[in-house]
C-alpha cells in the first residue's frame, strides 16, 4: 500500500512540475499583432514548441511556433522551416523579451498555416 501511495504521489509531483515548467501565453502582449518578414536562420521542430530564428531587416527574432504534431497536422513540415527559406509570421511579442514572438500563423512560399 505504501508503495502504491508513493507511486501516486510521485506521479502527481511530476505532472505538477511539467505543468509549471510549461509557460503560459500571458507573457505575450495579445493586444498588438505584429507581422514579420524575413529569412529563417535556424529552426527547431521539437517539443513542447517548434521555433525559428527569423532574420528581418531590423533584427533576428525567436519565433515560437506550435507543437510539432499540430504543425504536421496542419501541413507545416520540418522541411518548410529549412534555413534560408523566407517566411512571414503574424503573432504577439513577448512582454519581457522584445525579440521573441509567439506565432499565430506562418506563411512560407504560398502556404499559410494557422498555428493556434
Amino acid at each position: 500500500m505504501k508503495g502504491m501511495l508513493g507511486s501516486i504521489g510521485l506521479s502527481l509531483l511530476l505532472t505538477a512540475t511539467a505543468a509549471f515548467a510549461h509557460h503560459g501565453w500571458s507573457e505575450y502582449d495579445s493586444s498588438i499583432s505584429l507581422t514579420l518578414n524575413g529569412t529563417i536562420e535556424e529552426s527547431g521542430y521539437s517539443h513542447p514548441h517548434g521555433f525559428v530564428r527569423l532574420k528581418t531587416a531590423d533584427k533576428t527574432w525567436t519565433v515560437v511556433l506550435a507543437p510539432p504534431s499540430r504543425m504536421e497536422n496542419r501541413g507545416l513540415s520540418r522541411e518548410m522551416l529549412s534555413v534560408g527559406n523566407t517566411a512571414t509570421v503574424v503573432g504577439f511579442q513577448n512582454r519581457t523579451n522584445p525579440e521573441e514572438l509567439r506565432a499565430e500563423r506562418i506563411t512560407i512560399g504560398t502556404k499559410t498555416t494557422e498555428l493556434r
